[in-house]
C-alpha cells in the first residue's frame, strides 16, 4: 500500500559524513502531524518530521547500503513502505571496483519475505508489514570464472523446522537459454554457469521456489531480476568503410557536407556505447590542413574554412575516427573510416578567348564552309554546362552571312558561312564575337575582358558564272512564223565587274531543233516553222535552254531557259469521225450514223463544225443525207427507202469555225446490211456486207491447202516409222543385259624383293604352240582350254516376240555349259614374292563350318548361279 504521491520512490541520496547529519527528508502530502516513521536499519533513524539521520559515523561506508522505511498515520490503519539506498558523498566507485567487490565479497542472502501483523493497544488494529523489495542481481559480462560462480543464496525461515528444496524457473534456467543459472536445491545457493554476453541478452527474469520434501509449496515464489553489467568489449563499427560526399566549391564555412555514422553494440546509456567522432587527417592539406570539421556526437562533417576551389583541389580524403567511452582515447575503443569529399564545380571561371583578334578568309559564293577557328580556355569542369561555350556575333554581320558553331570536343568556335558572300559587294567583314557559357556565372563572378574578340574575314574573288537577268525568260509569238525570224535577245551578265571577260552563247537544249542563238550577242532566231500542235509543246509553251560561258580561269558558265508561248492560228483542218459505220439496207428511224469531227487547233479555230455532202458524184446526195444535231455532231441517213447490202464510201466535207475556216473532205465506210426486226444487222447480212475481196479468198484457200498437206505428211511419217520399228531386229536394253563382261588389266611389276625372279611364267602366252609344248600335267590353269567351242543358238532375222524368252534362256544355258567362256573357274598359282612380309601366317585359317552342307538352294537363284550350284550342289546340267 505504498502511496506514490506522498513518498518518494526508492532512490540513492548521498548523505553527509559524520554522526547526526540529516540524510534526506520525507514529507506527507496531507501535511498530517500524526505520521510515525520506522527504519529497518538501527544505524539510521527517521524523526517525526520525516528527516533521516545517521546515528553513527559512516565514513568507513565502503558500499552503498539499503534499508526500509515504514510510515503510518495515527488514525489510518494503512502502512506505507519505501526503500532507501545510501552512498557516501564524493565516493562513486568505478565499475570494475564495484564488480570486483561484488564478486569478492560474500554473496548476499535473499530470504523469502513474510507478512507480519501486529495488534494495536489502542483500538485493536493489526499492523501488516509489506514484503521486502528484493533488489536486482548485477552480473558482469565476459567474466573469466571460475564457473559455476555463486551469485546469491536463497533461504526460507522455515528451513530450521523442516527440510526445504529450492528451485528456479524462467529463461536462463529451465527455459532457453537453458542452464545459464542453476541452484543448489538443499542450500539454496544460486550459480551462473558460464560467461554472459550483454549484447546477446541484457537481463534475466527468474522465479525462486521453495517446497518441502513432499513437493508442497512452503513459500510464495519470489522474482529475481538479473542484470548483465555491460563491459566495453565492442568497438564502434562504421556503416560503410568509405563514405562519398560532395560540396560545391566556394562554399561558406559551416556548410554541411555529409554525415558518417558508427554503431557500438555496447550499452548506449553508458559510456561504453557513447561514440564520439573526430577527424584524424585530411589529404591534401590545401589550402589549409583543417578545411573540414566534424560534430563529435552526430558525425556531421562541415566546412570549416573558405577557399574550396575545384580547379586546385577536386577531391579531399578525410580519415574519420569513432571512439567509444565518450571519446576517451585512453580507455575507449576506436575504429576509422574514409570520407571522400568531391568538390563540385560551379561556374566561377568565365571563358576566355586565347587571342584578341582572329582572322580567316572565304571564297565568295561558298556555303557551309568554316572560315575561322576561335580557341577558348575555361577552367571549369570539362564537358559540363559551366564549361561549354556559346558564341555570339555582336556586330559586323547585319545580313547574317556567318554563324559560329561550338565544337563539342574542344569547345572551339567554328565561324561558318551560312549565306553566300559577294566579293563585288563586300571584300571583308569585321566581326565582334562574344563568348559565354551555357550556365550563368556564379554569384559575384564577373565576365572577363577576354570574353570578346575581333574576327576579320577576307572574301576571295572567284570567277563567277554569267547570269541571265531573267531566268526563265518568256516571250509570245504566233505559230507558223517562218524560219529566220528573230524572236528575242537572250543575253547574260558577268558578275565579275573587276575582270574584263567575254561571254559566249550556245544552245544546250532544243527538243524540236527550231532555234538558233548568236554566239556573241545571244540573239535568238528560228530555223524552222514553229508549230503549236507539235509533241514538244506543253500547254502552248515551248522551252529551250541556252548556255552562257566566259573565258575566265577557270571558265565558268551559266544556263538560261527561254519559254516561247505560241499563239494558235487556224492551220489544221478538222477530221471527221468515225471512219466506219453500219446501216440497215432499209431506211427506218433507227437506221442512222452519228458523226463528229476533231481539230488540233484551239478555240476559236475549232467547232462548231459544218458537215455537208459533196455534189459529185451525184449518187452521194441521191442516196444519203446529213442533218446537224449540234455544233459538233451530225447524223448520216439513207435518203432512199432501200439500198443494196454492200460497203459504200461516203464522202463528207467538214469545215471548222476559224477565220478563215478550213475544210476537209473525209470518207466514211458505211456497211449496208439486212437487219432483223430490232434493226440490227443479221450475221449473213454482215458477212455479205463485208464483201471479201478476191485476194482475201485466195489467201484463205492457200492456208487450208497448206494445213491439209501438213496433216498428210505427218500421217505418212507415222506409218513409215511403224514399219521401221517392225523390221528392226530385237535389241536388248543395256541396262537389262545380264551377260558378264571381263575386263583385262595390265600386269604390275613385282615388289622390291622379287626382282631376281623370272616373271615370264606370269605373263599371257603368245601362241597356241606354247601351250601344246608344255609337258603333260603342267599347264597354266588360268588359260583358256583348247577344245572345241560350244555352239550358241542363232537368232532368226525376224523373231517373233514370243520367242524372245526362249532365245534368252537358250543363250544363258549355252554360256553356262561352255568351259571356254570366261571366267575360267580354277585355282590360280602365284609365285613367291619374297620374305619380310609384316603380315602374319594364314595357315591357321580353317573353314568356319564342318560337315556336309546342302547347297541345293542355289538352283533356285536363277541361271547366273547355275555353275555355282553344279560345283557345290551336285545338280545335273540342263
Amino acid at each position: 500500500h505504498r502511496h506514490p504521491q506522498c513518498y518518494p520512490p526508492p532512490h540513492t541520496p548521498r548523505p553527509l559524513e559524520g554522526e547526526g547529519r540529516k540524510v534526506l527528508k520525507f514529507e506527507d502530502c496531507q501535511h498530517s502531524k500524526e505520521v510515525g516513521f520506522e527504519s529497518s536499519d538501527p544505524n539510521f533513524s527517521v524523526r517525526p518530521d520525516g528527516s533521516v539521520y545517521a546515528e553513527q559515523e559512516v565514513a568507513n561506508l565502503s558500499e552503498p547500503i539499503q534499508f526500509m522505511v515504514t510510515a503510518r498515520g495515527g488514525h489510518d490503519p494503512h502502512i506505507w513502505e519505501t526503500t532507501v539506498k545510501l552512498a557516501l558523498v564524493g565516493h562513486q566507485p568505478s565499475v570494475p571496483d564495484m564488480i570486483a567487490r561484488a564478486w569478492d565479497s560474500n554473496p548476499r542472502v535473499i530470504k523469502f519475505p513474510r507478512k507480519h501483523q501486529k495488534s494495536s493497544s489502542a483500538n485493536g488494529l493489526r499492523r501488516q508489514k509489506r514484503d521486502w523489495v528484493i533488489p536486482p542481481i548485477n552480473v558482469p559480462e565476459n567474466s573469466r570464472g571460475p564457473f559455476p560462480q555463486m551469485l546469491v543464496r536463497i533461504r526460507s525461515d522455515q528451513d530450521l523446522e523442516k527440510g526445504i528444496r529450492y528451485s528456479i524457473t524462467g529463461a536462463g534456467a529451465d527455459q532457453p537459454p537453458i542452464d545459464v543459472y542453476n541452484i543448489d536445491p538443499v542450500h539454496g545457493k544460486m550459480f551462473v554457469t558460464r560467461p554472459l554476453d550483454r549484447e546477446e541478452r541484457a537481463s534475466y527474469h527468474l522465479r525462486a521456489h521453495a517446497v518441502d520434501m513432499n513437493g508442497n509449496k512452503v513459500e510464495s515464489p519470489i522474482d529475481l531480476y538479473i542484470y548483465v553489467i555491460d563491459m566495453n568489449d565492442n568497438r564502434p563499427e562504421f556503416q560503410n568503410q568509405v563514405y562519398n560526399g560532395s560540396v560545391a566549391e566556394g562554399s561558406k564555412p559551416g556548410t554541411l557536407v555529409m554525415q558518417v555514422t558508427a554503431n557500438d553494440s555496447d550499452d548506449d546509456t553508458t559510456a561504453n556505447g557513447m561514440v564520439r567522432y573526430r577527424i584524424l587527417s585530411q589529404t591534401p592539406h590545401m589550402p589549409i590542413p583543417n578545411m573540414f570539421t566534424i560534430n563529435s556526437e552526430t558525425g556531421d562533417i562541415f566546412t570549416m574554412a573558405a577557399g574550396l576551389d575545384r580547379e586546385k583541389v577536386s577531391q579531399y580524403i578525410i580519415i574519420v575516427q569513432a571512439t567509444d567511452m565518450e571519446g576517451n582515447l585512453n580507455f575507449g575503443l576506436s575504429n576509422t573510416a574514409t570520407a571522400l569529399i568531391s568538390v563540385t564545380d560551379i561556374n566561377d571561371n568565365p571563358p576566355e578567348l586565347t587571342a584578341r583578334t582572329f582572322s580567316g578568309e572565304v571564297p565568295e559564293n561558298s556555303v557551309n564552309v568554316v572560315v575561322a577557328n576561335l580557341t577558348v580556355i575555361d577552367r571549369d569542369q570539362p564537358h559540363s554546362p559551366n564549361w561549354a561555350a556559346q558564341y555570339r556575333i555582336a556586330s559586323g554581320d547585319p545580313q547574317g552571312h556567318f554563324l559560329i558553331r561550338t565544337n563539342p570536343v574542344n569547345n572551339d568556335g567554328m565561324v561558318t558561312v551560312v549565306k553566300p558572300v559577294d566579293y563585288e559587294q563586300n571584300r571583308a567583314f569585321m566581326l565582334t564575337v562574344i563568348v559565354s557559357n551555357k550556365a550563368p556565372l556564379a554569384s559575384g563572378i564577373q565576365s572577363s575582358l577576354q570574353s570578346s574578340a575581333g574576327v576579320t574575314i577576307s572574301v576571295q574573288d572567284v570567277n563567277e558564272s554569267p547570269v541571265f537577268p531573267t531566268n526563265p525568260k518568256s516571250i509570245r509569238f504566233e505559230e507558223g512564223v517562218p524560219a529566220g525570224t528573230t524572236l528575242t535577245v537572250f543575253a547574260a551578265q558577268d558578275p565579275d565587274l573587276f575582270i574584263q571577260q567575254t561571254v559566249r552563247y550556245s544552245k544546250l537544249s532544243d527538243p524540236a531543233n527550231w532555234l538558233r542563238i548568236n554566239r556573241t550577242n545571244g540573239q535568238i532566231t528560228t530555223m524552222a516553222v514553229l508549230d503549236r500542235e507539235s509533241m514538244y509543246v506543253r500547254n502552248n509553251i515551248y522551252e529551250a535552254t541556252f548556255l552562257a560561258a566566259d573565258n575566265g580561269s577557270p571558265p565558268a558558265s551559266g544556263t538560261g531557259t527561254l519559254q516561247i508561248h505560241l499563239i494558235d492560228v487556224n492551220d489544221n483542218a478538222p477530221v471527221m469521225m468515225p471512219k466506219e459505220a453500219q446501216l440497215c439496207e432499209r431506211a427506218n428511224p433507227r437506221s442512222k450514223v452519228n458523226i463528229t469531227a476533231s481539230d488540233a487547233d484551239a478555240d476559236p479555230h475549232v467547232g462548231p463544225f459544218v458537215f455537208e455532202l459533196p455534189s459529185y458524184p451525184p449518187s452521194v446526195r441521191r442516196n444519203w443525207t446529213v442533218s446537224r444535231i449540234s455544233g459538233d455532231y451530225a447524223q448520216l441517213r439513207l435518203r432512199i427507202p432501200y439500198l443494196d447490202a454492200e460497203v459504200y464510201d461516203v464522202p463528207i466535207i467538214v469545215s471548222d469555225s476559224g477565220n478563215p475556216p478550213l475544210s476537209n473532205r473525209s470518207i466514211i465506210k458505211v456497211k449496208v446490211c439486212p437487219c432483223d426486226d430490232n434493226g440490227d444487222c443479221t450475221t449473213t447480212g454482215a458477212v455479205a456486207a463485208a464483201g471479201l475481196g478476191t485476194g482475201a479468198i485466195i489467201a484463205i484457200l492457200i492456208c487450208i491447202i497448206i494445213l491439209l498437206i501438213l496433216v498428210l505428211v505427218f500421217v505418212m511419217w507415222m506409218k513409215r516409222r511403224e514399219k521401221e520399228r517392225q523390221a528392226k531386229p530385237l535389241l536388248i536394253d543395256p541396262e537389262d543385259d545380264v551377260r558378264d563382261n571381263i575386263l583385262k588389266y595390265d600386269e604390275e611389276g613385282g615388289g622390291e624383293e622379287d626382282q631376281d625372279y623370272d616373271l615370264s611364267q606370269l605373263q599371257q602366252p603368245e601362241s597356241v604352240e606354247h601351250i601344246i609344248s608344255k609337258p603333260v600335267g603342267v599347264r597354266r590353269v588360268d588359260e583358256r582350254p583348247i577344245i572345241a567351242e560350244s555352239q550358241y543358238p542363232v537368232r532368226p532375222s525376224l523373231p517373233h516376240p514370243g520367242d524372245i524368252g526362249d532365245f534368252i534362256n537358250d543363250g544363258l544355258r549355252a554360256a553356262d555349259n561352255d568351259p571356254t567362256a570366261p571366267p575360267y573357274d580354277s585355282l590360280l598359282v602365284f609365285d613367291y614374292e619374297g620374305s619380310g612380309s609384316t603380315a602374319g601366317s594364314v595357315s591357321s585359317l580353317n573353314s568356319c563350318s564342318s560337315g556336309d552342307q546342302d547347297y541345293d538352294y542355289l538352283n533356285d537363284w536363277g541361271p547366273r548361279f547355275k555353275k555355282l550350284a553344279d560345283l557345290y550342289g551336285g545338280g545335273d546340267d540342263d
